[in-house]
């Protein structure tokens, strides 16, 4: 389903999640099989989740390259890299900017996150982010900010949806901690 929006001269289409499958209705949850994705990197190459086979991997999804809450997250989780390294754990960060938005993020902040590419929505969809969101009265579409911790099996150890980023990175490790 398509969605018009006239904003004085802004013009923009956004496109629902049922436009590139189902919709999830019931939310993934810890011991879910992680859906399956491929997504194109900023440091090139794809990564899909049969990639970090054999390695726990957090899964974050953020809104938007280069905005105040989603810089602070990537440089949290930049930032730890190397603790979740030690404990045999990738990191990926989602969002449906496109691979040269992300390299442009990548270079500005100084980040050594991965960060893949999702602009069709398809994974964004199969993890249940992309839903209606409301900002000052107005619904649109959009990321759900979440993160799924995946264990080396591809199983869903631990799920946060409507993340608030301060502490979040600790969350993860303390949680990965628990889980190795």
């Amino acid at each position: 389903m398509l969605h018009e929006f006239r904003f004085g001269a802004v013009h923009s289409i956004l496109i629902t999640p049922e436009h590139y499958g189902p919709i999830v209705s019931q939310p993934l949850q810890a011991g879910d099989p992680a859906p399956a994705f491929e997504l194109p990197t900023a440091k090139g190459g794809p990564a899909g989740l049969s990639n970090y086979s054999g390695r726990y991997l957090v899964l974050f999804f953020y809104p938007q390259d280069d905005t105040e809450v989603c810089t602070r997250e990537a440089v949290a989780f930049s930032g730890m890299r190397s603790r979740f390294t030690r404990k045999k754990c990738d990191l990926l960060g989602v969002s449906r900017d496109s691979v040269e938005a992300h390299k442009a993020f990548i270079k500005k902040h100084s980040l050594t996150v991965q960060l893949g590419s999702d602009e069709d929505g398809t994974a964004c969809n199969a993890y249940g982010v992309w839903a209606e969101k409301q900002l000052y009265g107005r619904r649109y579409m959009g990321i759900v900010r979440s993160t799924f911790l995946i264990d080396p099996e591809g199983t869903i150890r631990r799920v946060w949806r409507n993340v608030r980023v301060p502490g979040h990175a600790d969350a993860v490790l303390d949680e990965l901690d628990a889980s190795t």
